[in-house]
């Protein structure tokens, strides 16, 4: 299938998720303004967190394994049930950590205690979550892209339902639970979509430690676990640095202008992830991964740029139609450079998922960790120097290094082909 193809399919499966998530975003700053959205974030990056714990963190695996095994029945129901046993035995301890440190995880993430009972449900949810992830997982393995979209379309529709009914119930809370809720609810529909599908069997469902592929998916968990969990905490820290400098209401103009810009960098995202991990994944030799790398420029570049000047022309709208009017004077100016950081970033993407294919596990940690780190230090220097707009500045320069980076790990590789 071709990447226009492909990236058809993930844009209706992205596009209903990311309505889905502007839906509770809405919701969250009509009933508690730029406040609101700041601690909204903060939730947000616990959500992302636990919710790649939940499975373990073995998606990017499965997906990779699972487009090289598909034509190996013996090696593909050894990885499924490898991958299953990890998945709920990962999903049973964070969540069981999640529930034990709830008031803690509240306190310190929201400011707010009460907000534990909520943290404690986001515990209980992971069992599902993790069952999800490994559906998706499988079902994008297959490149049965048709059928995963379909599972996120309906499942994106219950999500939605469930937010407008929350949060008109339990207000801010009601909206905050409908996040967790929805993850939840998409086994409604994937487990019914992958037991439809051709290539389904029931051992599939089946749990099994098997060494080799375990230790294969733990390497892959490594790589995920990090990419998940170090943007989240660094963001996290972002926050509290701004908030202790400039207030929260400044890092809800923040927050805002970040939201917008990763809602629509997650249509890209997502057809990466979709079509461009498992082709990788089984493409071997250097004239056909060069080959990868050209297709996808040609594709996602001009895409990344042309909907970034559409974003920063239409700015202002954007902004009170998707938050507020309370927003625009405080957020309009921190486009620019937002922007320009978001098109390093897809520039950058495209070259660094060849170390999650070709399984590049440490030079894949040390450089999320590194880049992570580069990013808070220069989001400290450079809003000393500009004010809150400096974040953006720090974000659009940590990824033009990211990309550098990620140029010489390419031609390093394809030298050594």
């Amino acid at each position: 299938m071709s990447f226009l193809r492909s990236g058809f399919y993930a844009a209706l499966g992205t596009g209903a998720r990311l309505i889905a998530a502007l839906v509770v975003v809405k919701l969250v700053a009509s009933s508690a303004g730029p406040e609101g959205i700041g601690r909204l974030g903060q939730f947000m990056s616990l959500m992302s967190v636990l919710a790649v714990f939940a499975g373990g963190g073995i998606s990017s695996g499965v997906v990779k394994y699972v487009a090289e095994y598909r034509e190996d029945a013996s090696r593909l129901s050894r990885l499924l049930a490898a991958a299953l046993w990890y998945a709920l035995i990962a999903s049973c301890v964070m969540g069981a950590a999640t529930w034990l440190f709830s008031r803690q995880i509240a306190a310190w993430l929201m400011g707010d205690a009460g907000y534990a009972s909520l943290v404690r449900v986001l515990a209980v949810a992971q069992l599902g979550i993790a069952v999800v992830n490994y559906m998706l997982a499988v079902v994008n393995g297959f490149m049965d892209v048709r059928r995963l979209a379909v599972i996120q379309v309906a499942g994106s529709i219950l999500a939605m339902l469930a937010a407008l009914w929350l949060s008109r119930w339990l207000h801010l809370y009601g909206a905050l639970l409908a996040l967790v809720l929805g993850q939840s609810l998409w086994l409604l529909v994937a487990f019914p979509a992958c037991w439809k599908s051709p290539y389904f069997r029931r051992g599939m469902l089946r749990m099994r430690f098997d060494r080799e592929m375990t230790g294969r998916l733990a390497a892959f968990s490594t790589m995920t676990l990090t990419s998940a969990l170090v943007p989240p905490l660094v963001n996290i820290a972002v926050r509290d640095h701004l908030a202790a400098r400039f207030g929260w209401e400044q890092v809800g103009y923040w927050q805002a202008v970040s939201r917008v810009s990763d809602a629509y960098l997650l249509f890209l995202v997502t057809a990466i992830t979709v079509h461009y991990l498992p082709r990788l994944a089984s493409t071997k030799g250097k004239a056909a991964l060069v080959a990868e790398f050209r297709q996808a420029y040609r594709f996602l570049l001009p895409v990344v740029v042309a909907i970034a000047a559409v974003v920063y022309l239409m700015r202002e709208p954007i902004t009170r139609v998707l938050f507020s009017a309370d927003f625009t004077a405080g957020a309009n100016d921190l486009y620019g450079p937002q922007l320009v950081g978001d098109v390093f970033k897809i520039a950058s993407f495209v070259l660094a998922y060849l170390m999650l294919a070709k399984s590049m596990t440490r030079l894949f940690i040390v450089s999320e960790i590194v880049f992570g780190v580069t990013y808070f230090l220069l989001v400290c220097a450079f809003t000393t120097t500009f004010g809150v707009i400096g974040a953006m500045y720090a974000f659009a320069a940590n990824y033009a290094l990211y990309l550098v980076f990620n140029v010489v790990v390419v031609r390093r590789y394809l030298g050594g082909l």
